[in-house]
């Protein structure tokens, strides 16, 4: 069985090496560095400890994905050829270092590791830029670093910022979020007496620096709460769980699921409405007033001991994965439409419905025209559908004329047989915007919006002539809409 003794270089001054680490260096155990850039191996030079390193790794792969993996493997290779190595590395080994974690994970019967813990660089930082880090410290890896890293909440140090490259890209994603002009510290070499540099910047110049290179971290310091200009979902949270105190809103404490139902289709709409305006500032806007519906229904849901934000969550990531077997499993798919088959092949079998009616039944109770096309959509998925688009046009014709023939031969008064076969004819137009890819509730929602433009036009040009719309003949107001149409919008 292989041993490999995992060992700590600390942070860069040789004042840091441990005992336990001195001991192992000259047990004359063949030696393995992960880099030899680092001034600590300037006393394995100085007290001839001979070394091999893999720096040559981090010349010849692209990813670092690829330098880690090699390194772990040759690693276990050599630890049973020699029995028993050290493999040395900058700091601690149990802080931000990604190959001593993928050591850790291969641990088993044929492969011991020992940790022999050495200063991390965490503390020099800390003392440098003079944070306490109580209140929340996060450490992450600037080779890997996105946007789920980013928490503005709480301070944290970015290490790996070995050159420019690298803090270019994690310059323009903590701008997205904190902006060009947030203040931060670039540290170089702490620690290292003589050579500690820090420089406290804003963010547009975090990657003109030139003195970044393997000893580089960033230190984000979180946002002030006084001044804060960006919030994120965690303040979120915390504003939604206040206005449901006591010491919060009287209405918002009022409210129950029931209650605040509707507001989500009411949001939900003035999301679509943003969209099809083509307003971005107002998407924003809207997408945060739909996202508050979520909070709200979770905060509800966590009072009455039924559900939180953590089960909505769970639920949304473990459908999100299951049914998209095609990205994380094995399934392979080509095309989108092999995608959307999938997808609902799966939700059917979740939900355990067998019979094609049972599919039709599964659409949600949406706005009419949303649920007719729908309808029709999975009734065409087994092939209850016309050829080609003529077919659905002769129906809206057939349709038409059963209305007319239903006008006309009206009885009693019954007005039942009108509203069955006007449902008929509105179905049936459906039916046509499927075959030609338009969404009626998008279009009907475009022609409402035009005829209040129209409207609105008509209306400015009555008070032109000195007359109000009401006191305007019928004839006169469709004089007034048709040169309404000879505007554009």
């Amino acid at each position: 069985m292989g041993k490999i003794n995992v060992l700590g270089l600390g942070p860069g001054d040789v004042d840091y090496l441990t005992l336990g680490v001195i001991k192992k260096l000259k047990s004359g155990i063949k030696n393995f560095l992960r880099t030899e850039k680092h001034p600590t191996v300037v006393y394995l030079r100085e007290n001839n400890i001979p070394y091999e390193s893999y720096d040559f790794v981090y010349e010849r792969e692209d990813d670092f994905e690829d330098v880690y993996e090699y390194i772990v493997e040759d690693l276990i290779i050599k630890s049973n050829k020699f029995e028993e190595i050290n493999y040395l590395v900058p700091g601690n080994p149990l802080v931000a270092e990604k190959t001593v974690e993928l050591l850790l994970a291969r641990e088993s019967e044929d492969i011991k590791i020992d940790i022999i813990s050495g200063m991390s660089f965490i503390e020099p930082i800390i003392q440098m830029v003079k944070r306490d880090p109580v209140n929340g410290l996060k450490i992450v890896d600037g080779t890997t670093f996105s946007m789920r890293d980013i928490d503005i909440n709480i301070d944290y140090i970015i290490t790996q910022v070995y050159n420019e490259r690298i803090a270019s890209d994690i310059k323009l994603l903590l701008s997205e979020v904190y902006g060009d002009e947030y203040e931060v510290y670039l540290i170089n070499s702490a620690s290292i007496k003589g050579r500690e540099k820090l420089y406290k910047i804003p963010l547009y110049e975090l990657d003109r620096n030139k003195d970044i290179d393997h000893l580089t971290s960033i230190y984000v310091p979180k946002m002030d709460k006084i001044i804060k200009k960006v919030y994120d979902i965690a303040d979120s949270i915390v504003i939604t769980r206040f206005l449901r105190s006591e010491k919060g809103c009287p209405w918002d404490r009022e409210q129950t699921h029931e209650s605040i139902r509707e507001n989500v289709i009411e949001e939900a709409y003035e999301v679509v409405e943003a969209i099809d305006n083509e307003d971005l500032d107002s998407l924003v806007e809207e997408l945060g007033d739909l996202l508050f519906q979520v909070l709200f229904h979770c905060q509800i849901g966590q009072e009455n001991g039924e559900f939180n934000l953590y089960h909505v969550t769970t639920a949304l990531n473990r459908k999100l994965i299951h049914r998209h077997p095609h990205i994380f499993g094995e399934k392979k798919v080509e095309k989108s439409d092999e995608v959307v088959y999938n997808w609902n092949k799966l939700k059917y079998k979740d939900r355990n419905i067998t019979a094609y009616s049972d599919m039709l039944k599964d659409i949600p109770k949406l706005p009419s025209l949303m649920r007719s096309y729908k309808v029709q959509e999975r009734a065409a998925q087994i092939g209850f559908d016309w050829d080609n688009v003529d077919g659905a046009l002769e129906k809206v014709k057939e349709e038409y004329y059963e209305v007319i023939d239903s006008i006309n031969n009206i009885e009693g008064g019954d007005v039942g047989k009108i509203e069955e076969e006007l449902g008929d004819l509105l179905f049936a137009v459906v039916n046509v915007c499927r075959f030609l890819n338009v969404n009626p509730e998008v279009a009907l929602n475009r022609t409402i919006n035009k005829f209040i433009r129209r409207f609105e036009l008509m209306e400015k040009m009555s008070t032109k002539l000195g007359k109000k719309l009401e006191e305007m003949t019928l004839e006169e107001m469709d004089r007034l809409w048709e040169e309404t149409k000879l505007h554009k919008y």
